[in-house]
C-alpha cells in the first residue's frame, strides 16, 4: 500500500520545503538582526519554545488551529489534539538513549486567522527534510495518531477532526 504523493495531500499548502541538505537560516539565532514581533507572536513564539523546553500546557496548544499539521521525524500528526499528544511526557522504559539533535523549526501561520494560529508546524534535525512516502510516513503516521492513547492530552484540545 503506498502513499498518495505528497502534493496531493490537503496540507501541502502550508507545508515549508528548504533545500535538500541545507537550511535557509543559521541555527544561532542573532538579536541584533531579528526582527521585532508583535505581542501576540511574541506570545506564540515563546509558547512554542516552552513545548520544547518540556512545559506543554492547553493555552500553549490553542496557538494551533484545530486541524494544524505537526510533522517531525517520528510522527505526522494531522489535528490539534494528535499534536499534543506529541508534547505530553513520555518515557520509554527499555531505550535509554539521548541523542542530541540540532532543530530547525518553521511554523506557518494561517493568514485568514485574526490572531495568528500555527497550521504548519515542521521541525527538522540536524539538516535533514523527510519525506512523507511508503513505510516511513505509515510509521509517522501510527506515532501521531496512537501517541495521544498514551499521553492523553485535555479532551477540551479535540476537535471536529478527532474520533
Amino acid at each position: 500500500m503506498s502513499s498518495p504523493p505528497t502534493q496531493n495531500l490537503p496540507h501541502y499548502q502550508f507545508e515549508p520545503h528548504h533545500p535538500p541538505g541545507r537550511f535557509p537560516l543559521p541555527y544561532t539565532p542573532n538579536p541584533s538582526t531579528s526582527l521585532p514581533l508583535p505581542p501576540d507572536r511574541s506570545a506564540l513564539v515563546r509558547d512554542i519554545i516552552s513545548l520544547y523546553a518540556g512545559n506543554p500546557s492547553e493555552s500553549a496548544m490553542r496557538h494551533y488551529h484545530e486541524n494544524s499539521i505537526y510533522d517531525d521525524p517520528f510522527s505526522f500528526c494531522d489535528t490539534r489534539y494528535k499534536i499534543a499528544g506529541q508534547w505530553q511526557e513520555y518515557t520509554f522504559k527499555l531505550v535509554n538513549i539521548t541523542k542530541v539533535v540540532d532543530s530547525l523549526i518553521t511554523l506557518k501561520l494561517d493568514p485568514d486567522e485574526e490572531k495568528p494560529m500555527i497550521r504548519y508546524h515542521k521541525d527538522q534535525w540536524d539538516e535533514k527534510d523527510y519525506d512523507h512516502e511508503e513505510l516511513g510516513h505509515v510509521f509517522k503516521e501510527l506515532n501521531g495518531n496512537h501517541l495521544p492513547k498514551v499521553t492523553v492530552p485535555p479532551e477540551s484540545l479535540k476537535g471536529s477532526g478527532d474520533a
